[in-house]
């Protein structure tokens, strides 16, 4: 279970990152189209849907890589019981937001594809299909604040706290 959750905490970094070469892509069509005096249709639609895919696909790769900022200036002051809970009800926390996120962002797909609604842009596309990565990229998020409560709740240490170089809860 173990490795299948790594390999997608992995494929949401390798989506994002392709996410990034297509934003990359498209602006040089476009620069390149400028040049040669036509456009790219709807390049900005496509650079926008890409910049929102890539983001919510880099949640769950970037905090597993402990990438995403954390503040610890007064909590490395408390005992092992203080920061142990302190941990759990921020990641609890965490855990309800982002689950309230990922209903959300679910229902808004479902509802763009049950209204039929359309981008305005040059090329219309149904607006349910960029909405998609923003769902799918939450979602993974989701299960990696999930998966790190659990790791919490055993008494190991959550993905963050590895890449950081803290005190290991079995060290203190």
């Amino acid at each position: 279970m173990r490795s299948l959750l790594n390999k997608l905490y992995l494929a949401s970094g390798y989506l994002s990152g392709f996410c990034i070469v297509l934003i990359t892509l498209i602006i040089v069509a476009q620069i390149v189209g400028r040049i040669f005096g036509f456009i790219v249709p709807s390049a900005e639609d496509f650079s926008g849907y890409s910049l929102a895919a890539a983001t919510f696909f880099g949640l769950a790769y970037t905090f597993r890589e402990g990438g995403h900022i954390r503040v610890t200036l007064v909590i490395q002051q408390w005992g092992k019981g203080a920061r142990y809970f302190q941990e759990l009800l921020v990641l609890v926390l965490a855990l309800l937001l982002v689950s309230f996120m990922s209903f959300y962002s679910i229902h808004m797909v479902w509802e763009s594809y049950i209204f039929e609604e359309v981008s305005s842009g040059y090329v219309s596309i149904p607006i349910w299909m960029p909405q998609v990565p923003v769902a799918m990229g939450i979602v993974m998020f989701n299960i990696a604040i999930l998966d790190d409560v659990i790791m919490l709740l055993r008494r190991k240490n959550p993905s963050y706290k590895t890449h950081e170089g803290e005190l290991h809860l079995e060290e203190v």
